[in-house]
């Protein structure tokens, strides 16, 4: 996000936002880890010292061919591409997968850990942005209204009848 690119799986975290990062092991002691297929991801879940299982169905959605490219790049290059993916959440002009797909295997992730007990996940923005649109039955467009800071958190509780927001975008203290 701070480079204004599409993300890269393979990137590392950078070692301030490491170490930023635990300061939250306070909060996450005892819980159950989970961490995004990306580097970063999984990085960041040891430094807050989750042991966390990887959860393919965390990763950032895939944008295929725009994978690391400047946003700016991808407005100028294709810019009718680029309007589309974002103002419809089915298509895929990029080779990769769509909004509404992404949206689905995070929900469909929640539903299935939903049981588990103090679960906390370490993710991209954009699955955190599906999980909160998961929450509040809002569709992929609707959910990316939500502005997240990198190593903010945010906390969903189950309830019998679904999921509730407890916070978005608490900020990590620096």
């Amino acid at each position: 996000m701070r480079a204004a690119r599409f993300p890269l799986a393979d990137r590392d975290a950078d070692a301030a936002s490491l170490a930023r990062a635990a300061a939250l092991a306070p909060m996450t002691a005892g819980s159950a880890g989970w961490a995004g297929p990306a580097v970063a991801a999984r990085q960041t879940a040891a430094a807050i010292g989750l042991e966390a299982r990887v959860a393919p169905a965390l990763a950032e959605v895939d944008v295929g061919r725009w994978r690391g490219l400047p946003y700016e790049q991808v407005a100028r290059e294709e810019p009718d591409a680029l309007v589309s993916w974002l103002t419809d959440p089915h298509v895929v002009p990029h080779g990769g997968e769509s909004l509404a797909a992404h949206a689905e295997r995070v929900a469909a992730w929640l539903d299935l850990v939903r049981a588990e007990p103090g679960v906390v996940a370490v993710c991209d923005a954009g699955t955190i942005r599906a999980a909160i649109g998961h929450a509040l039955g809002l569709d992929p467009l609707g959910a990316a209204l939500f502005d997240l800071a990198p190593l903010s958190v945010t906390e969903l509780l189950a309830t019998r009848s679904g999921w509730r927001v407890a916070y978005v975008n608490r900020k990590v203290p620096s």
